[in-house]
């Protein structure tokens, strides 16, 4: 065959391939529309369901809640258990001649919260006809055959991270069975209950259960969309590592007027610690924070530039009078390590606040990590800088003779979870797949080397040797990990459209 004609004829491919994609969207579509009443209802039953890692009962009820699910939907399930930890809920799809396999990893735990801080209760599903700080107002859910607004907002935790994934896989394999579209590959699924403490035993489950849990591409199915509200692909992550540091004043809190300007007051001394570990410009001071950092190859910088420039939008929106970085843009910084104090605590506040030194004070402080920084040699150099700072530094609650040795004590814990920094290369046959398959659903993508956040990438690599993309779905202003969060209803029917063409590719 000459060249010219083979070119015509790969071009014909492709549109054809385009086309059927295309179609198979508008049939996803419509099944949605004929039953958004159904989805959502199943999905608000399902955030009724506390998620914390403080209530063990109630994530093991989750776990047996996306089981039958699954079972429902006649996907082959089972619950993957370990002494004590919250269970693993595994799912698979075997398609006869299947040309490869594809995990989709999703996970049902939530961040901690205070319900007082909320404006309706976490896990009583809450629907606000806009986003509550742009004026939302609460509204009842509306009546079998009467639309969903697109912009409307369902408030309750694990609502955007990362329950409703999980709600995605159901609705797209319904809509799937629905079209009777054929399936390609095998298909498996994961969801675990400790992503949000570090995954710390997701290494574990794999290594026991290494044939099972094997795939060609692990789809990450976690995280918010583009700020830009286009639909991204993620290539790779950040690591993660949590450390506690506490320091010590007297053995007991002390009247500040009567000992004040005499007894060193922790408070203080942890503020002035925390201070020293970053500029005015939020550049970490630590020394070797930044050794080993690996630099973007030319795709992976080819694609920063081609992605959406939010931050004006951005700084607009979140009343940002001044960003970090020295004015560098949002994709460049999140490319770097990170030291964040996630909290502080000294005493009482407010109402209940006594004029008093404390007796400690405490802060939890995330590293973000990337390619090339391990976990242990970032947190042993935070370490290392609290040391230059004149403290003896311990990790265990010090005794008498510890304090009274040393005129600066600082109790320093390494979590025991956390991972590295992990991701696939963009130029992959798969990856190329991935892309493929969801700019035919949803149109062009952006395509993004690195995530600021973190999801436990790294184990999946070195236990399983599968590649890993992360296919985000919920909105970026979802207040993922703080109060009110939430999920835009555009954001469940773009995510059916999404998972949907994933799962026929």
């Amino acid at each position: 065959m000459n060249k010219p004609r083979l070119a015509l004829l790969s071009v014909l491919l492709l549109s054809a391939l385009s086309f059927a994609q295309d179609s198979r969207t508008m049939a996803t579509r419509s099944w949605r529309q004929a039953n958004e009443h159904a989805i959502i209802s199943e999905y608000v039953e399902f955030l009724k369901i506390p998620n914390l890692a403080a209530d063990p009962a109630n994530l093991r009820r989750n776990a047996a809640t996306i089981q039958q699910m699954f079972e429902k939907r006649g996907v082959k399930s089972r619950l993957l258990e370990l002494p004590g930890i919250a269970p693993v809920v595994y799912g698979e799809i075997v398609t006869p001649g299947a040309i490869r396999t594809v995990m989709l990893y999703a996970h049902y735990d939530g961040q901690p919260l205070d319900p007082k801080e909320w404006a309706s209760p976490p896990f009583d599903p809450t629907l606000l006809d806009a986003a509550l700080d742009n004026g939302g107002k609460v509204i009842p859910f509306p009546a079998q055959g009467q639309p969903f607004g697109p912009e409307w907002r369902i408030y309750a935790r694990g609502s955007g991270d990362d329950k409703v994934n999980i709600m995605l896989f159901m609705a797209a394999l319904d809509a799937l069975r629905a079209n009777k579209v054929p399936f390609k590959s095998n298909i498996k699924f994961i969801v675990e209950g400790e992503e949000e403490a570090g995954s710390p035993h997701l290494a574990d489950y794999m290594r026991q259960n290494k044939a099972l849990l094997s795939a060609d591409v692990w789809l990450i199915c976690d995280g918010p969309m583009d700020q830009s509200r286009r639909q991204n692909i993620v290539f790779s992550v950040r690591g993660v590592q949590i450390v506690d540091v506490t320091v010590y004043g007297a053995r007991r809190e002390l009247h500040s007027g009567h000992y004040g300007n005499w007894a060193p007051n922790p408070a203080m001394m942890l503020a002035q610690l925390l201070a020293s570990m970053k500029d005015e410009n939020g550049r970490v001071l630590i020394d070797h924070f930044y050794d080993g950092v690996q630099p973007f190859g030319e795709l992976e910088k080819k694609a920063i530039a081609e992605a959406p420039q939010n931050d004006a939008k951005l700084k607009h929106d979140l009343w940002l009078g001044r960003t970090d970085g020295n004015g560098a843009p949002l994709l460049e910084l999140i490319a770097l390590p990170s030291l964040n104090i996630r909290g502080m605590a000294s005493s009482r506040m407010g109402a209940q606040a006594s004029n008093v030194i404390p007796a400690t004070a405490s802060a939890t402080i995330d590293l973000r990590l990337v390619r090339g920084i391990d976990k242990q040699v970032q947190a042993q150099r935070l370490i290392e800088h609290i040391r230059k700072q004149g403290y003896f530094v311990v990790d265990k609650d010090p005794d008498e003779q510890t304090r009274l040795s040393h005129p600066k004590v600082a109790k320093v814990v390494v979590d025991t979870g956390g991972y590295n920094a992990a991701g696939s290369p963009m130029d992959l046959p798969i990856s190329k797949l991935v892309i493929q398959a969801v700019e035919n659903a949803r149109g062009p993508v952006i395509k993004l080397p690195v995530l600021g956040a973190s999801v436990p990438l790294f184990m999946i690599q070195e236990v399983l040797g599968s590649a890993t993309i992360q296919v985000s779905t919920a909105n970026h202003d979802d207040n993922q990990h703080t109060f009110n969060e939430n999920i835009r209803i555009q954001n469940i029917w773009d995510g059916i459209e999404t998972i949907a063409a994933l799962m026929s590719m």
